[in-house]
């Protein structure tokens, strides 16, 4: 036993020399590889890191053409043309490696995905396409085409073809439940706009097949019904929300209350209403709420519900809609100061009332299903905040 240990102590010295020896050979390749890099790839680099993408794509420019075997230099070039909208140069240099007759096949392919980005992003969706096509058919690239095909038809709402290319990137992971449901939305309120309802009830049902919360297909499936002459359909559509995402529940209050009114039957619509706004205290619907209070009960009423709202979610809208409220109560004097308070108030609330997106944080005035800074789907707030811009 004392051998065997004594041979490990005669070892263990001779691996640790060995392994001293080889990061000695190792840091010297790394110094004599970085001595042969022009010195202007380590500014560009620098340039880069500051955000000055201009000097930064004139460095590596440079760079490139004292290396013109380097491809990922040349690629990265082509990237930074891109992103400061030179497409017309992103393009001719990806053109330029294409033409090499020795490029290995794999390296072309992934260069015909950076072209067709470039003609996506030039406006040229046919040329686009036409590269991405066969490419969503290839081992190695499918996938990336096929989600670069998704983008793009997605771009030029071609709705039927985004729908299958969004199968075929289902995976176990991803699978684009949301997209898909939204695909089928956007396809049921053109059919809709048409008076094709056979074809929107079709595409509503599959938008709940792809997606069983979706917020939108209940408020379309609503819309169905009505055009239909379903009125009860279409209430029961609208108030289904509330099981599966009560947060969009503003989004057809409105709705609600024409049909309840349709079916003479007001007084449903506003204590379903009172009933919301009583549990989920978020909604953006304390206006419509207070006009239906006030006009089925009367003015007193209304007022002590908007009393009452305010008191439990106070915001300036609402304390503007309050002085409004008791604006013919007031003597002459005070309604000019009331008049200043609500139109101040109104003023700043007009301001910071905005619809929000959750994935890049664009603010709108308009409610948008899909956010048209990001193209991210059903990521925008579904009630306005009045929230401080940060």
């Amino acid at each position: 036993m004392l051998e065997f240990e004594l041979w490990w102590l005669l070892v263990i010295p001779l691996f640790f020399g060995l392994g001293w020896l080889a990061a000695r050979i190792d840091m010297r390749a790394v110094i004599l590889s970085a001595r042969k890099l022009p010195t202007d790839y380590f500014k560009g680099l620098s340039a880069l890191v500051d955000g000055d993408t201009a000097e930064a794509s004139r460095r590596l420019t440079e760079v490139a053409r004292q290396e013109p075997d380097v491809l990922e230099l040349q690629v990265s070039v082509g990237k930074l043309y891109r992103r400061r909208g030179e497409n017309d140069l992103a393009i001719r240099l990806h053109q330029q490696l294409l033409a090499s007759s020795d490029l290995p096949e794999q390296h072309r392919d992934l260069i015909q995905l950076e072209l067709a980005e470039d003609f996506q992003r030039a406006g040229l969706v046919d040329r686009a396409e036409e590269i991405l096509l066969p490419l969503s058919q290839r081992a190695g690239v499918a996938d990336r085409a096929r989600s670069r095909l998704l983008d793009l038809f997605q771009q030029e709402r071609d709705w039927a073809r985004a729908i299958q290319i969004a199968g075929e990137l289902r995976n176990d992971i991803t699978h684009y439940q949301r997209e898909l449901a939204q695909f089928h939305c956007e396809l049921a309120q053109t059919a809709l706009i048409k008076s094709d309802l056979a074809s929107a009830g079709q595409e509503v049902a599959a938008a709940l097949a792809a997606n069983r919360r979706c917020p939108r297909a209940y408020l379309l499936q609503g819309d169905v019904a009505l055009a239909s002459g379903d009125t009860e359909g279409a209430i029961a559509a609208w108030q289904s929300l509330e099981i599966h995402q009560p947060d969009y529940l503003a989004h057809v209050a409105e709705r609600l209350v024409d049909a309840y009114e349709r079916e003479q039957r007001p007084a449903e619509a506003v204590k379903l209403l009172r009933g919301w706004l009583a549990t989920y205290p978020q909604l953006d619907m304390i206006d419509l709420v207070y006009s239906s209070v006030a006009q089925l009960h009367g003015d007193q009423e209304g007022l002590a519900f908007l009393r009452d709202a305010v008191h439990g979610a106070p915001s300036l809208a609402g304390m503007a809609k309050l002085i409004d409220a008791q604006f013919a109560t007031l003597n002459p004097a005070a309604r000019q100061d009331a008049e200043l308070a609500r139109e101040l108030m109104l003023n700043h609330a007009r301001r910071l009332r905005v619809y929000r997106c959750q994935h890049c944080n664009f603010r709108s005035k308009t409610f948008f299903w899909r956010c048209p800074a990001c193209g991210e789907w059903e990521s925008f707030t579904p009630n306005r905040s009045e929230a401080l811009a940060v």
